[in-house]
């Protein structure tokens, strides 16, 4: 099975003022054709430093894309990488430069002496043709390794990949496959997961269950390899298969859904809807349900009451409740939930309250503190949850995905 690398060309992706998408594009498009990533990397725009990165990288992998670099001025240098890497010489393409003259005349723009370098490509390799700008690819290729350098422009480098790179990839992998499906989970840990999965996550098992972690979402990827299509596609589907035995209710979707997407299919299919009212999320979990399109046929109301005068006015909280357990308890949220189900006839309400921080908190109630209520024609279930110390961006989504869960849950009762 071939694998890849991918290098990433620019100060300007190492200094933080540009964020590398040709990467996670590639990574998508390569997998496509069964390859895996097994390395990537930013480089800056120094020559030995990419020429060193394609000398690394070939000891791990059979196919190496570069992004970036190809463009006229002295800060781009991946040709001449390629060159020395190749220990060869720049060759002039007479026909490349006059792709180049045609291109800035049917922009009407004066083209300047700079831009011919763009006409040189390492000796021995070949182009990969941009019509939509003036920076040729460079395409080389032997008994044992694949190399292919793009200019940095996503659209540019996405269409030339397409047209010219993916089908050669997808005939030098033609009979190794990877099949790879997706469980999302929530409600447990990381580490209580990979108990309850045991053998089936030792590492060098095929299929290879890979985890990541992002707000309390664990998300499972099944890689099934083989060289017969169908025996990949029956690996992933047992494994899929015994996952969702194991893990039950902790998965909502096995189809890349989010919480709020899965949430709202429920809904939909039920017929029923919901309100919201929000305290320390400020509208977050109002804002996840409704960017869903047709969202409007379960979505009711929504209120973001931070106030308690808000609370008493808008959700009909008892003032001496509010005195007596405070904004942020139980009871608070238990009331908010109650009384936005009363005022909107929704079959469902969620309220959330909490201390969000950085600040607010104290020894009772200290920062990421989080009640959560979930009211219903059965009554209503409040949940207590500490998310801190963690930052205010972090505690309110977490409140929001933690939150649209338990209406999840409900749903499935």
């Amino acid at each position: 099975m071939k694998k890849a690398a991918i290098i990433s060309v620019g100060n300007e992706l190492l200094n933080g003022n540009t964020v590398d998408t040709n990467s996670n594009w590639l990574q998508k498009r390569l997998l496509s054709v069964s390859i895996p990533v097994v390395y990537s990397c930013s480089v800056v725009d120094e020559t030995d430093e990419i020429k060193n990165a394609v000398e690394y990288v070939l000891g791990k992998a059979d196919i190496v894309l570069i992004t970036g670099g190809l463009g006229p001025t002295d800060d781009d240098l991946t040709r001449q990488a390629i060159a020395e890497f190749l220990n060869t010489e720049l060759e002039y393409h007479p026909d490349i430069y006059e792709k180049i003259v045609q291109f800035f005349a049917a922009i009407n723009r004066p083209l300047a002496e700079n831009n011919k370098i763009q006409a040189y490509l390492p000796k021995g390799t070949s182009e990969i043709p941009n019509a939509l700008g003036t920076a040729a690819g460079i395409l080389y290729q032997d008994s044992t390794k694949l190399i292919a350098a793009f200019p940095g422009v996503p659209s540019e480098m996405q269409q030339m990949f397409d047209l010219y790179v993916y089908p050669k990839l997808a005939d030098l992998n033609k009979d190794s496959f990877i099949v790879i499906k997706k469980i999302k989970c929530i409600g447990a840990g990381e580490s209580v997961i990979a108990e309850m999965l045991g053998d089936m996550m030792v590492r060098g098992r095929n299929p290879l269950i890979n985890c990541t972690v992002d707000h309390g979402i664990i998300t499972l990827h099944i890689v099934a390899q083989s060289n017969e299509k169908k025996v990949a596609e029956q690996a992933a589907a047992d494994d899929l298969q015994k996952i969702q035995t194991i893990l039950g209710s902790l998965i909502y979707s096995c189809n890349d859904q989010s919480l709020a997407e899965v949430v709202g299919q429920m809904l939909s299919e039920k017929k029923q809807t919901v309100a919201v009212a929000e305290s320390c999320t400020g509208g977050l979990i109002a804002k996840m349900l409704t960017d869903i399109p047709g969202s409007s046929k379960y979505f009711t109301y929504g209120w973001v009451t931070y106030s308690n005068d808000a609370k008493m006015t808008q959700l009909d909280v008892d003032k001496k409740l509010l005195e007596r357990f405070g904004a942020v308890s139980s009871e608070a949220a238990s009331a908010m939930a109650l009384g936005a189900m009363k005022k909107s006839s929704a079959d469902y309400a969620i309220a959330v309250t909490g201390i969000a921080g950085p600040g607010g908190g104290s020894e009772k109630k200290p920062v990421g503190l989080v009640y959560i209520a979930v009211a219903s024609s059965k009554g209503v279930k409040t949940e207590r949850f500490l998310f801190g110390p963690r930052n205010r961006d972090f505690i309110r989504l977490r409140t929001s995905q933690v939150a649209l869960n338990l209406l999840r849950l409900n749903l499935c009762d």
